[in-house]
């Protein structure tokens, strides 16, 4: 390659490169304001803008009076409470997703296209559309079968999971449609069983696309607050309701709310970057073949 066409090829890769950069600026920066915001004195954040502390650190008085707040307004309850509905609302429709996907890739069954197609166009369903109906739903059963479902953690895990399901689907069979037919093949030879070659041949080879999947689950449900509300209530309230609370009625608690922030943002965090060496590879299965 000449010394011109290096300087050309250098030049391409420098535009993405500085694109990137600039819009990982656009979004640390509110990220960052918030963070400065949220460790100021009330009555110095209500009358200068947060990058005065970062000009002059120095001079600018430091408090952790927002964190005290928001623990002690009940937000260690609720992150129990958010852990409660989060982790079976991802493990769920993990594991029936993982085998509708098996059973979608692997055997052969009539009309398997036709319901398949049928569940990934359910991805395109509104979840507000649906909550009114899914509610009456849940209500008639309770007068009917006498089981108490709504104001109940179940109610929440099975609405999360009803509406992950077919992303969750879509998603592990693209990935399982990457592995090699020969494996498979040489399992049934050797007597395997079907199920014995998912859990322990399909289902470890799956584990990118899964944790993928676990990731966009996870942070959904850990930040959603409309299913929580409407279906868990005011009775074991959620990280979300927590932040609207100390929001309080008229916005006086802004400042409180970027600590509550901040301290529902740590799990989610940890999740991400104990998951991320997944991410890509879940996610790029079968687009290259």
């Amino acid at each position: 390659m000449t010394t011109t066409a290096k300087q050309l090829s250098n030049k391409l890769k420098l535009g993405p490169t500085l694109t990137l950069l600039v819009l990982v600026i656009l979004w640390s920066v509110p990220t960052l304001g918030l963070l400065i915001t949220s460790f100021r004195r009330r009555s110095d954040a209500e009358v200068s803008p947060w990058w005065e502390a970062v000009l002059n650190p120095l001079g600018t008085v430091w408090s952790a009076d927002a964190y005290q707040t928001a623990l002690e307004s009940g937000m260690l309850d609720a992150v129990i409470n958010t852990f409660a509905v989060t982790i079976p609302a991802t493990v769920l429709p993990l594991m029936i997703a993982a085998n509708a996907a098996y059973a979608f890739t692997f055997l052969n069954f009539k009309g398997k296209e036709v319901v398949f197609s049928f569940m990934v166009g359910l991805m395109v369903v509104p979840l507000q559309a649906a909550l009114i109906p899914v509610l009456r739903g849940m209500v008639w059963i309770q007068r009917e079968l006498d089981i108490q479902l709504t104001g109940t953690y179940a109610s929440a895990w099975i609405v999360h999971s009803a509406f992950a399901m077919p992303l969750a689907i879509y998603i592990i069979r693209n990935y399982m449609l990457t592995i090699p037919t020969s494996l498979i093949e040489a399992a049934r030879i050797d007597g395997a069983s079907y199920y014995k070659i998912f859990w322990s041949l399909v289902l470890p080879l799956s584990m990118p696309a899964i944790a993928s999947f676990a990731i966009f689950q996870f942070l959904w449900v850990w930040n959603d607050y409309l299913i929580a509300f409407i279906f868990v209530g005011q009775g074991s309230p959620v990280l979300t309701y927590e932040l609207l609370k100390l929001l309080g009625q008229y916005g006086q608690g802004w400042q409180d709310v970027a600590a509550g922030a901040f301290i529902s943002l740590v799990v989610p965090l940890m999740v991400f970057i104990g998951l991320q060496r997944y991410f890509v590879r879940g996610l790029t299965a079968g687009s290259v073949k």
